[in-house]
Order: C-alpha cells, then sequence, then structure tokens
C-alpha cells in the first residue's frame, strides 16, 4: 500500500498553510515597521500662529528655481542671497527693498557669507569644488579656491581669518586664508557632514557631522578635532546655529525633525523640540533671543530662548520651497527667498515680529 501519499500531501499542506500565514505575519509587520519610518518624518508639529508681520516684498530676478543660504551685512543693510538653481549670487538691499546686483557664474552655488570688516564675500561653488571671494563693494571675482566634493555652508574666523567651507560628501572641513585665498589645510571629519560654526567665547568650530549623529568641536589653530559629542535621539544633524554667551549649540536633525540644543561646555544635549519636517538653515537674533528654523516642507518654527531652554512661540507654513532664512540683529526682520512670491515669481520676503 501506499497509505502515507495522502496523508504526507495533506501534512505538506498544513505545513505549507502555516508557512504562508508566517510569512504573511512577517511581511506585514514589515510593512508596519517601513510605513512607521516613512511618514513620522513628514509629520508636521501642532501649528501655532506664526508671530510674524508681512511688511515687503522683492521680486527676484532669474527662473523660479531653488535658492540656498542668505548672509546680511546688517550695517549696510545688504542682503547676499545664493541662488543655486541660477548659479547667482544676488545682492538685495533690503532698506529700499530693491535687487542691487546679480553675480553670475557662480556654479551651483549653495553657502554664502559676508564678512562686512574684510568687504568681502565668500560663495562656495558647488559644481565646481570651489570656494569663490567677491568684493562686496564691486561684486568682483577676487580669487577662488579648491575644497573637496560638494562644499556646502561656511563659516568665519575672525582671529585666524580664515573661512571654513564644510564639504558635505567629501565629510570634511577646507580651510582657506580669507585674504589670500591659499588652503591652509583640510580636516576629515570620518563622514558626511554638515552645517559649521565658529564659536568665539570658546575659539572653536563645531561641525556637524551627520553621518555619524554627532557634533564635532575642532581647534581651529591645530586644525584638529578635540571632542565628539555624541546626538542620542538625532537622524542627520544638519543646520547649526550658536548662542556663544549662552554656550548654546542649537543643532536642526533632518531625518526625525527634531531640534536640538547642546550645552557647549558640558557637551551634553539638554533639550529637544520638534520642528517642521527637514529642517534645514538656522538663524538666530541674540538681541531677541529669538531662533529661526526653516524646512524644506516651506514650514517655518519659531523659539524664543527662555532659561536657556527654547520655547516654541510659532510653528506654520510660509511658503513652498522657504527654507532659507536669515535676520537681522538690529531690526529684528527676517527674510526667506522663495521660488515663487505673490506674483509669481522668485521673491524675498520679509518678515518683523508681531509686538
Amino acid at each position: 500500500m501506499r497509505p502515507s501519499r495522502l496523508g504526507i500531501t495533506a501534512t505538506f499542506r498544513r505545513g505549507r498553510g502555516w508557512l504562508l500565514v508566517v510569512l504573511g505575519v512577517v511581511v506585514l509587520a514589515l510593512a508596519v515597521v517601513l510605513a512607521t519610518m516613512h511618514l513620522w518624518p513628514r509629520a508636521q508639529p501642532t501649528a501655532v500662529a506664526l508671530p510674524l508681520r508681512a511688511v515687503g516684498e522683492v521680486e527676484l530676478p532669474g527662473g523660479g528655481s531653488r535658492f540656498d543660504y542668505a548672509s546680511l551685512d546688517a550695517d549696510r543693510g545688504v542682503l547676499f542671497v545664493a541662488h543655486l538653481g541660477a548659479s547667482e549670487v544676488i545682492e538685495v538691499d533690503v532698506r529700499s527693498l530693491r535687487v542691487v546686483r546679480v553675480i553670475p557664474n557662480v556654479s551651483q552655488v549653495h553657502g554664502v557669507l559676508v564678512v562686512p570688516a574684510l568687504h568681502r564675500v565668500y560663495a562656495t561653488a558647488t559644481g565646481r569644488n570651489a570656494m569663490v571671494a567677491l568684493d562686496e563693494d564691486s561684486g568682483q571675482v577676487v580669487n577662488q579656491s579648491p575644497t573637496e566634493e560638494y562644499p556646502d555652508g561656511l563659516a568665519f574666523d575672525p582671529r585666524r581669518n580664515a573661512v571654513w567651507t564644510t564639504n558635505e560628501k567629501g565629510g570634511s572641513e577646507t580651510v582657506i586664508d580669507a585674504v589670500s585665498g591659499a588652503v591652509r589645510g583640510t580636516v576629515a571629519l570620518g563622514a558626511e557632514v554638515g552645517n559649521v560654526a565658529y564659536d568665539p567665547v570658546g575659539d572653536q568650530m563645531l561641525v556637524d557631522v551627520q553621518g555619524r549623529n554627532e557634533l564635532a568641536v575642532l581647534d581651529p589653530s591645530r586644525l584638529a578635532i578635540t571632542r565628539r559629542i555624541a546626538l542620542p535621539g538625532c537622524d542627520h544633524d544638519h543646520g547649526l546655529a550658536l548662542d556663544p554667551a549662552q554656550r548654546l549649540a542649537f543643532v536642526a536633525c533632518d531625518g526625525n525633525a527634531t531640534l536640538m540644543t547642546v550645552e557647549m561646555n558640558a557637551g551634553t544635549v539638554t533639550d529637544t523640540a520638534p520642528v517642521g519636517r527637514e529642517p534645514d538653515v538656522l538663524a538666530y537674533d541674540p538681541g531677541a533671543q529669538r531662533l529661526y528654523v526653516a524646512a524644506e516642507s516651506g514650514w517655518l518654527t519659531v523659539l524664543d530662548l527662555r532659561d536657556r531652554r527654547p520655547a516654541v512661540v510659532g510653528s506654520g507654513f510660509l511658503a513652498d520651497g522657504s527654507h532659507v532664512v536669515a535676520v537681522d540683529p538690529t531690526t529684528h526682520h527676517s527674510y526667506y527667498p522663495v521660488p515663487t512670491g505673490s506674483r509669481g515669481q522668485p521673491a524675498l520676503l520679509d518678515r518683523e515680529p508681531v509686538s
């Protein structure tokens, strides 16, 4: 007899049925995990009315493509805007609300930084892996310096007259003489990097190492890493701003829409706050003790420092593509270049605090 054939077949079918059930449960669990990972960072925080009032809008030249960083000479009231999509630096007089000059051929410009004491404007020409130094008064190119791959943000060290470029994909910082343009050295950070800032009180540089979720502290004289500060709970720290007097660093984690406050002396995270999805550029107004966090999602979060802790005082959608912010510490106005203004053209939005 072959009595076992049907039995074997039935057993096999029952076994296959259980296997399919188990596989189904595993697939469902994975789907839930992936959906959670995908959706959670997309959630926006609770909306709170922004404490700002629209007071002006300047139509900008060029097509409606992406802008990147902006930097203000507060004494002159002149804002320099990186128009990445047009490879141009746009100079705007924010007092008369007019475009002063357009500086072309800064390939895929990302970072821009004005240093009034030197009458220079520095810009990262990401498309050429270079930093370009411009005369602030004439807009003429003074010199160009090579960097490593994908230069992005910039910081100035006034004690050593040095400009630091953060090379995002190169995972490094290039240190350049601010006058001659000579490269003084390169510091490897060990992973992809975010933004960089100079702390004048501690005389140190701070760099987001977004590939390792940590904040690196560097000695600007020795061009050496002195400390690495872990950022538990942060996914991809990119944006960075400092309050040197209060010994605080503000770090924006764009992977999970979180703002972290770091006590620089202790090297510890003291606070976290939800911000708009994909936070990018931060601007800090030291006089008002107010922090602005602009996000790729067009969401703006405004936080006031109270007892050394940032408290959200406004959070809401500002405009599509409004991921860049600059603040005037004298007037407390804030500025946002956007691809599409109220007239359908690229524009610079001017906002003042609501008293």
